[in-house]
């Protein structure tokens, strides 16, 4: 091609004064300037505004990259790698070409983040649990001219414009990730963790900064709110809760129960020891009142039976066996009415009592 052709192809083209970014939108992280029919003209003006940085690139290269606000000259006195770009190497006061690439430093605020899928955690209290967990976070493209470089190559790539959305798809991802290692490290149960969540967020954001800046961003807030819990685990949790509140007063609220029963147990087979051992109740407290009523119905029977007359024998209690009788204690543990300690001193008084102690 001739020097006339390439001045005729510069005839062609719209030589631009000034190149700026304007940017309306809420959400957009980088902008490449659109140089479809147009050409920087040698002399031409670059505004780079505060929150904002400029990116020359020349055949895919990076070229220079301007991250304080001004107003730059573009030639080459002040960009000595515009000597070598097409155009430039003829001499002539010419037009050049060259990709620019605005990124947005502004800080992103309040990004919403979730976990996709539910972790998997070992808790010492309900056992395997999943769990969700999600909050905010910030993050920004810090004004270094690695970073900048960084964030065009890893994230923005090729793209006209590049949002935010785009970048948190990635992000996401990485949270989820390492929220999931700080709950393996921290080996602590999921009430814990919750009474914690504040010490959980600042782990996480220790894990995740070295990781987004690997994107050429910067993460500068990261909220985690406590852990959604599954729905049997939340009713375990209740009916726990509601067994604990009984715990000091069990023995007041037993012996009322046995009491209540009293009055229909002439309706129940067995008779008062029957329906007291039968309801598995105090662990023989109900056959010791039921025996204590019946001790007291022989007295008052003897008082009014005529002298010489034999008493009646008051019906004996059949005597459980060990089976039956470890079988009930094992029920209400299982019931959760009684707590762990509470079981293993009843279950050594019924081996005891059946010699086996």
């Amino acid at each position: 091609m001739s020097l006339m052709d390439n001045f005729k192809d510069w005839g062609k083209a719209q030589f631009l004064d000034v190149v700026q970014w304007m940017d309306a939108s809420q959400d957009t992280m980088a902008w490449r300037f659109d140089f479809r029919g147009q050409e920087i003209q040698n002399g031409g003006k670059l505004i780079v505004r505060e929150s904002q940085a400029a990116a020359f690139l020349n055949e895919g290269k990076f070229a220079d990259i301007f991250a304080e606000p001004d107003t730059y000259t573009l030639n080459t006195q002040n960009l000595p790698i515009l000597a070598t770009l097409k155009g430039w190497k003829f001499g002539f006061e010419s037009p050049f070409k060259s990709d620019i690439v605005f990124v947005n430093l502004k800080l992103f605020n309040d990004l919403g983040w979730g976990t996709p899928n539910p972790i998997i955690m070992r808790d010492p209290d309900f056992g395997m649990i999943r769990v969700r967990a999600h909050g905010i976070y910030s993050i920004q493209v810090p004004k270094d001219k690695d970073a900048i470089a960084t964030f065009i190559r890893q994230m923005v790539g090729t793209n006209g414009v590049y949002t935010v959305d785009e970048c948190q798809e990635q992000l996401r991802k990485t949270i989820s990730s390492k929220l999931a290692d700080t709950l393996a490290e921290m080996k602590m149960g999921i009430l814990d963790v919750n009474a914690k969540i504040d010490e959980v967020g600042d782990l996480v954001k220790q894990k995740l900064q070295a990781e987004f800046l690997t994107y050429g961003v910067s993460l500068a807030k990261l909220v985690v709110q406590p852990f959604t819990l599954p729905e049997e685990v939340e009713a375990m949790m209740d009916k726990r809760t509601s067994v604990g509140m009984m715990a000091p007063v069990m023995g007041a609220y037993t012996q009322l129960q046995v009491a209540d029963s009293i009055h229909i147990a002439a309706g129940n087979e067995g008779g008062v020891a029957g329906l007291g051992m039968g309801a598995g109740l105090g662990f023989g407290m109900g056959g010791m009142m039921a025996g204590q009523m019946a001790q007291s119905n022989m007295g008052m029977g003897q008082q009014q039976m005529p002298m010489g007359a034999a008493p009646a024998a008051a019906p004996a209690a059949p005597a459980k066996s060990l089976k039956e009788e470890l079988t009930e204690l094992k029920d209400l543990f299982d019931s959760q009415l009684l707590s762990q300690a509470e079981f293993e001193t009843q279950r050594a008084n019924i081996m005891k009592k059946h010699g086996m102690g």
